[in-house]
C-alpha cells in the first residue's frame, strides 16, 4: 500500500484559519461505511444518529501553551521551542528551531530569565532534551510565556486561547487538541446525555506525530511516535457496559479511536490503566473496540486519513472527501466534522 494512494486535491481556500464562534455550527458530513452513502447537515444533527444505549468516547486532554519564544543566553540569537514530551520532572523532550547549532551545553533564555533551560542531549530524529530552571510553578509560568501550538497549516493568530480547547479539557500534556471534540459544547454534551447515551473519558496525550507527514513510500514503513495514554477502571465499566448490552462505542476523534484500541484484549474488551502507544491503524486493521467515529476532515496523505479510510474504506473515504471539497466543507483542525458509522 502507498502513501499516494491517500492523496487528494484540496484547494488551500478550505483549510479553516479561525474557528466559528459557536462551536456547534459546523457542518456534519454523515457516511455509511458500508455503502458509502453520504448525507450533509449541521454538527448538532449529530443528536439524530445516536440512539439510548450508546456510549461516546471522549478524549479529556488539555493542550497546555508549548510554544515557547526566547533567546540563546550566549550569542542573544532567537529560538523558537516546542515541548513534546514531558520526561522527567523539569526536563522536557522538545523540537528547537533553528536546530542545527543547538547542542548539549547550550543555554536558553525565555521571557527575560523568568524560565531558563540548557540542552543536555539530543535524542531521537533530532529531537532536543532540555533541562529546565526556574522559581514557582511551571505551568503558571508557561501559561504566561507560551503560546499554543497551532498547526503549520494555520497561519492566523488564535485570539482566545480556549478555543483550541475541548470543553471537557481535563489533564495538561498535550501539544495538539484533539480536534473531533471542538464541536461540542457543554450544552450539547447535556442533550446527549439525556437522550441516554453514556459519555466515557480516556486520556491520550497528542504528541508531535499529528504534524509529522508521511515521508515513506510504503506506508507500513511508517513509525509513529509513541504517546501516553491514561484509562481509568469506572470508564473502562461503562466502555465495556455498553458493548456488553450491544450499544456501540463511539469514538470521538483519532485519538479516542487509537486509546480504545490500544488498550483492548484479543476479544474486544477495554483494559484500564495506563502506558505508551505508538499503534498505527491503516487499511487492513481490525478494529476491537468502535462501532463509529466523529472526526475532522484530515490532510492527504496523513495517518489520520489512514486510520478513518480503515474504518470506512479508502473508496469510500476518499470519495466522501472529494463531495466535502465540492461542497466547499472546511478542512483540518478548526473546520468540520465527519460521522461515521
Amino acid at each position: 500500500m502507498k502513501t499516494s494512494d491517500f492523496y487528494f486535491e484540496l484547494p488551500q481556500e478550505l483549510i479553516a484559519q479561525d474557528p466559528l464562534e459557536d462551536r456547534s455550527a459546523s457542518r456534519l458530513l454523515a457516511l455509511d461505511r458500508k455503502s458509502g452513502h453520504v448525507k450533509h447537515g449541521q454538527f448538532v444533527d449529530l443528536k439524530g444518529y445516536l440512539r439510548s444505549g450508546d456510549c461516546l468516547v471522549i478524549n479529556d486532554t488539555k493542550v497546555i501553551p508549548a510554544r515557547l519564544y526566547g533567546k540563546k543566553t550566549d550569542t542573544g540569537a532567537s529560538v523558537e521551542l516546542l515541548l513534546l514530551k514531558r520526561r522527567e520532572h523539569d526536563v522536557w523532550e522538545t523540537l528547537v528551531k533553528p536546530g542545527r547549532k543547538a547542542k548539549p551545553g547550550c543555554r536558553l533564555s525565555f521571557g527575560d530569565g523568568l524560565l531558563t533551560g540548557e540542552i543536555i542531549d539530543v535524542v531521537e530524529e533530532g529531537n532536543r532534551l532540555i533541562q529546565f530552571t526556574y522559581e514557582g510553578i511551571f505551568e503558571e509560568i508557561l501559561d504566561q510565556l507560551g503560546e499554543m501550538p497551532l498547526p503549520p497549516y494555520i497561519t492566523h493568530k488564535l485570539k482566545d486561547k480556549n478555543r483550541y480547547q475541548t470543553v471537557y479539557a481535563k489533564w495538561e500534556g498535550s501539544a495538539a487538541a484533539p480536534t473531533a471534540g471542538l464541536h461540542f459544547t457543554r450544552h450539547m454534551l447535556e442533550e446527549i446525555r439525556l437522550m441516554g447515551v453514556e459519555i466515557a473519558h480516556v486520556t491520550l496525550h497528542v504528541g508531535l506525530g499529528t504534524f509529522r507527514p508521511v515521508k515513506v513510500e510504503n506506508v507500513d514503513e511508517h513509525h509513529m511516535h509513541s504517546e501516553y495514554y491514561q484509562i481509568e477502571e469506572e470508564q473502562a465499566q461503562v466502555i465495556n457496559k455498553t458493548r456488553k448490552a450491544g450499544g456501540r462505542i463511539i469514538a470521538v476523534g483519532t485519538t479516542s479511536c487509537r486509546t480504545l484500541e490500544s488498550a483492548a484484549d484479543s476479544q474486544g474488551v477495554l483494559r484500564a490503566g495506563g502506558g505508551w502507544t505508538d499503534i498505527f491503524i491503516y487499511p487492513g486493521y481490525d478494529f476491537r473496540m468502535i462501532d463509529g467515529l466523529i472526526t475532522n476532515f484530515h490532510l492527504p496523505e496523513s495517518t489520520l486519513l489512514m486510520l478513518v479510510s480503515a474504518f470506512a474504506g479508502r473508496e469510500h473515504v476518499l470519495a466522501a472527501y472529494e463531495e466535502a471539497v465540492r461542497e466547499r466543507y472546511r478542512f483540518f483542525s478548526f473546520g468540520d466534522a465527519m460521522f461515521i458509522i
